[in-house]
């Protein structure tokens, strides 16, 4: 029993989800980036989306592979509910302009601007995956819900996109909740 007590308790790490390099009520790093919506190239600048509400930022870490492509697909089905929560989505990956351009356009239904994320991006929410994807430093699976005062108010990782949708979405409508009381 103690074996596997013991077991257990070194497996849960790996079995968890990674955490987010910034925390709740962390300042969130201003940026302006390169990227593309709808097939178009557009340039995303986190102040001034911040002026609309919330911004729901999302990290992943290859367009075109299959978890990005299910995650950009989910959020796409999900950005009216965003919309009426007030919110704003911005995906991001180490990905080329190029390439943002074509995804944001087929997977990301031309829903949300999709931006090339520079390395300074990358340090500054210390979400650099540690490995390369395509000849690129990629970015981990880290979504934020960053409050119009550019403080973090909700962040998670974990590579696999099951959650992030929902989470940020229930995050972005209780901070709506908590703004009307």
């Amino acid at each position: 029993m103690r074996l596997k007590l013991a077991l257990a308790a070194l497996m849960l790490p790996l079995t968890m989800p990674a955490s987010a390099a910034l925390a709740p009520g962390a300042n969130a790093p201003n940026f302006t980036a390169k990227g593309a919506i709808a097939g178009r190239d557009f340039t995303v600048n986190l102040a001034k989306q911040l002026k609309k509400g919330p911004v729901v930022l999302y990290f992943f870490p290859a367009a075109f592979t299959p978890g990005c492509s299910a995650e950009a697909a989910a959020f796409a089905a999900a950005v009216d509910d965003f919309k009426k929560a007030g919110a704003v989505v911005i995906g991001m990956s180490a990905d080329p302009v190029d390439k943002l351009r074509d995804f944001s356009a087929k997977d990301c239904a031309g829903k949300f601007a999709v931006a090339s994320a520079s390395p300074e991006v990358i340090r500054g929410y210390d979400v650099a995956l540690g490995r390369q994807i395509g000849g690129r430093d990629a970015t981990n699976r880290t979504s934020y819900v960053i409050a119009p005062n550019g403080k973090i108010i909700y962040a998670h990782s974990d590579l696999s996109p099951a959650d992030h949708v929902r989470n940020t979405l229930a995050a972005v409508r209780n901070w709506r909740a908590a703004q009307k009381r």
